[in-house]
């Protein structure tokens, strides 16, 4: 795909985001779409809530434009399954944003999202060992007929497709709990995989749907930090939050898999996430049930502000992601390690002071 191309798809995408942020700023607070900073004992005046639209409509706008203009690929089943599951979480989730839904929905949703990508052929075939040969998960296949139609359940492969999917879109959602963390790690995340997509002679397939991906999401990213960057003035919402998530993960899996590169790149956040989970069970709680225990949280307890916190979290997405750049299998398993030391020792200092 020519360089001129791509840029254009991400300038595209960057300019739709930013007209459409624009109006959701002016046209939100006049139709009551905002956010309620009282009940979360802030003292700041209410700002536009979901601004996570406006990154959708561009997303649409801008894949839906290419793939039309281009080769007519929208009718790819690939591109389509990614349209629809899109669709589908973005709208379920900016009615949850407004009204709040049951958390079993939510996830139900996010798993008809995950097996519509599922549909269309998106998955991973294989994992890289660093230490032998590589894990090959499509070894055990179940036809099934719908009427006309056989589709092809591929046990170990479906699975880790859905729980990754799941697992991006969630981990990506907790991270949204400071203005600007996932706008810059999604603008760097989409970068990274930008960057690997386009590797030349790195690829033995087809990258034209994951450059596009990445391009239009690193384009929205950029846009919405603008007025996602603390002061904010605006919130994506999980409208925003978990449609970046979902795109991450499709873009990860498409063509070949680049799920160690994307492990890395957002270490923090998966990390994190698996963090609260077991935290919140360990301790009898619900895991869907939101607390202040996320590592972001405990950053502004220290006293760190929303602006450093979002600083630390998108350099250590940067240096992680150029590392996955740069090295092979084993590399990226030695760097994870080493990213899981950080973070424990991080929590480690968090934790310990006094009043955090």
């Amino acid at each position: 795909m020519p360089i001129l191309s791509v840029v254009m798809v991400a300038v595209t995408s960057f300019g739709l985001t930013f007209l459409f942020s624009l109006a959701v700023k002016k046209f939100f607070p006049r139709l009551g779409l905002v956010d309620k900073p009282a009940k979360y004992g802030l003292s700041r005046k209410p700002i536009p809530y979901p601004g996570g639209v406006a990154i959708f409509l561009a997303f649409m706008i801008t894949i839906l434009s290419y793939f039309t203009v281009s080769d007519g690929l929208i009718f790819d089943p690939k591109v389509s399954m990614v349209l629809l599951g899109a669709t589908l979480l973005a709208v379920t989730c900016f009615v949850d944003d407004r009204h709040g839904l049951s958390p079993f929905l939510r996830l139900g949703v996010q798993f008809v999202a995950s097996v519509l990508l599922v549909i269309g052929g998106i998955g991973v075939s294989s994992i890289s060992n660093p230490f032998g040969d590589p894990i090959i998960l499509d070894s055990i296949k179940i036809p099934f007929s719908l009427g006309d139609v056989t589709f092809v359940f591929t046990l170990f492969a479906d699975i880790l497709t859905i729980v990754w999917v799941m697992t991006m879109v969630n981990a990506f959602n907790w991270i949204d709990g400071v203005p600007g963390m996932a706008s810059s790690t999604g603008a760097i995340s989409s970068l990274i995989l930008l960057l690997l997509s386009m590797r030349a002679g790195f690829h033995s397939t087809d990258q034209t749907l994951a450059i596009v991906l990445s391009a239009t999401l690193l384009g929205a990213c950029l846009a919405f930090l603008i007025f996602d960057f603390p002061k904010p003035k605006m919130l994506m919402g999980d409208t925003g939050s978990m449609l970046i998530g979902f795109l991450l993960a499709v873009t990860a899996l498409i063509s070949g898999g680049k799920i160690a590169t994307t492990l890395l790149v957002l270490g923090f956040p998966i990390l994190d996430f698996l963090w609260v989970i077991t935290r919140r069970i360990l301790h009898g709680k619900s895991p869907f049930k939101g607390d202040l225990w996320h590592f972001h949280h405990r950053f502004l307890k220290a006293g760190y502000s929303e602006g450093a916190t979002v600083v630390f979290f998108a350099s250590a997405s940067l240096v992680f992601g150029m590392l996955a750049l740069l090295l092979h299998t084993e590399g990226k398993v030695i760097s994870f390690v080493l990213l899981f030391a950080v973070m424990i020792t991080f929590a480690t200092l968090l934790y310990s002071r006094k009043g955090v």
